[in-house]
């Protein structure tokens, strides 16, 4: 895909999350100051922080972008996990603040009151538009294989969870059960937690330059053959760098080829692997003589 046509569609999908982020957190805290729901106000901050976890994913699509240069030789594509791993920082930050008020409220006792009936109300709409933020988010980001943008849906997901739990813990508080509202402000709280360590661990792996799949390097060795010339594809090594690739590789050739005709095969390989393979944007290829096999390693 098109730097460019990249940059168009992930700026749309930051754009319409943060704004519906914003609307979420302005209603879910009205609504829980005038409901006396401790688990919206919660909510409301968790959703608050949606809109700072939006801007460092956007922040790091925009610097994974910048094309490669005399410092950064394979491109900045590393800063979108790193921009995932700061998303994790702040939900656990959320998490602890949240927390504490569950905490604070449970042993002063001030969240024994049950909410209002509203307050169920905007949990439900809640669900719904958690549902259709996560939904466009993720879809987008898998599309233009953005890790800032799908670890940023992958938090956005927790809220749909979080508002139905909500919503169960406001009409149990209404049925006689207040206490379960704080409870849920809590299991709201584990919830960004264990988001927060999937986050971590899947961005983690991008920076440590971890094979996507099995099936990357199939594809990226059966591209090679497609190549006339080409009688072998071995050591074939990947480099993820969040949003795209790097590949290493060596091809085999009939020994009797003139140095000339070697490199322009390289050359060629490697053009046919970029624009065979979606993800793969940087491609070395070593030539190796066939009846050599052996000094492919050395």
């Amino acid at each position: 895909m098109e730097p460019k046509v990249r940059d168009k569609i992930g700026q749309r999908a930051v754009i319409f999350s943060v704004s519906g982020k914003i609307a979420l957190t302005v209603f879910n805290l009205l609504v829980g100051i005038v409901s006396g729901s401790t688990a919206l106000v919660a909510e409301s901050a968790h959703t608050f922080s949606d809109v700072f976890t939006s801007a460092i994913a956007f922040m790091g699509f925009k610097i994974g972008l910048r094309p490669a240069d005399n410092d950064h030789p394979y491109g900045h594509g590393k800063a979108e996990p790193l921009a995932g791993l700061l998303i994790v920082i702040v939900l656990v930050l959320i998490a602890y603040e949240i927390f504490s008020e569950v905490f604070q409220k449970l042993t002063l006792g001030t969240a024994l009151t049950p909410p209002g009936a509203i307050a169920a109300v905007m949990a439900l709409i809640g669900i719904g538009a958690n549902f259709a933020l996560t939904s466009y988010s993720m879809r987008i980001g898998k599309k233009i294989n953005s890790p800032a943008i799908i670890a940023d849906a992958k938090h956005q997901k927790v809220d749909i969870y979080a508002c139905a739990a909500i919503f169960i813990g406001i009409v149990g508080s209404r049925m006689g059960f207040p206490i379960l509202d704080p409870l849920v402000g809590g299991f709201v709280g584990l919830l960004i937690l264990k988001t927060a360590f999937d986050i971590a661990l899947e961005n983690i792996d991008h920076i440590m330059g971890k094979v996507p799949s099995d099936e990357l390097i199939r594809d990226i060795q059966s591209a090679a053959f497609t190549v006339m010339g080409i009688y072998g594809v071995h050591d074939i090594k990947i480099n993820d760098m969040g949003s795209y690739v790097t590949a290493e590789l060596h091809v085999e050739v009939k020994s009797d080829l003139i140095i000339k005709e070697a490199h322009k095969l390289a050359h060629t390989v490697e053009k046919v692997i970029i624009n065979k393979v979606d993800t793969v944007n940087t491609v070395i290829v070593h030539v190796c003589p066939i009846d050599d096999y052996e000094d492919c390693y050395d």
